[in-house]
């Protein structure tokens, strides 16, 4: 039986569509399997999580240990008007005991400084706090990269810290509470 899917999360240029366990497997093991698009109604000529797979190493096995938390895992970042997915975004994992998640995302060099990656964190942050679970919502972003500060800071979430990522190094945490980002959204 496959595994269950969230509903897309819909925002004004992007459909953000949830991509089952089965599908996750499929790109991680197969990434040239194109069978897994078609059903879903969207192509990828960008080759999204294929030429660079991360996070698949490490959603991948937490999906097999924990099916139940996919919801949290990735969706692709699908324009609406052609269907063409041009970036994928996630939280990096279930909420923690705190209630707080981390959002990821990436978007194919294209895309990139046209208002899709704000877009679809917003409507990532948006579907996160109207989960009773979640408290807290989180970015980490390496100092340097002044597109991703320019994007939180455009959501006005407060800098809380640093932390040192074994893979990117130095990265700057920022935070907000769901309930704050929920008002926010209400009201902007």
């Amino acid at each position: 039986m496959p595994s269950p899917v969230e509903p897309p999360i819909e925002t004004s240029r992007l459909t953000l569509v949830h991509i089952s366990v089965e599908e996750m497997v499929t790109l991680f093991e197969h990434p040239g399997d194109g069978s897994i698009y078609p059903p879903r109604g969207v192509t990828n000529p960008y080759r999204v999580l294929i030429d660079d797979p991360r996070p698949l190493p490490w959603r991948v096995p937490q999906v097999r240990a924990n099916p139940s938390h996919n919801r949290w895992f990735l969706r692709w970042i699908v324009l609406r008007e052609s269907g063409e997915i041009i970036g994928s975004t996630g939280f990096h994992t279930p909420p923690a005991a705190t209630g707080t998640v981390e959002i990821g995302i990436g978007m194919h060099a294209e895309f990139r400084r046209r208002g899709y990656g704000r877009e679809a964190v917003a409507g990532m942050f948006d579907w996160a706090a109207r989960q009773p679970e979640v408290r807290t919502l989180r970015y980490t972003v390496s100092p340097g990269n002044e597109a991703s500060v320019r994007l939180i800071n455009a959501f006005r979430f407060d800098h809380v810290g640093q932390q040192i990522d074994q893979e990117d190094g130095p990265e700057d945490i920022y935070e907000m509470s769901a309930a704050a980002f929920a008002q926010r959204t209400v009201g902007s």
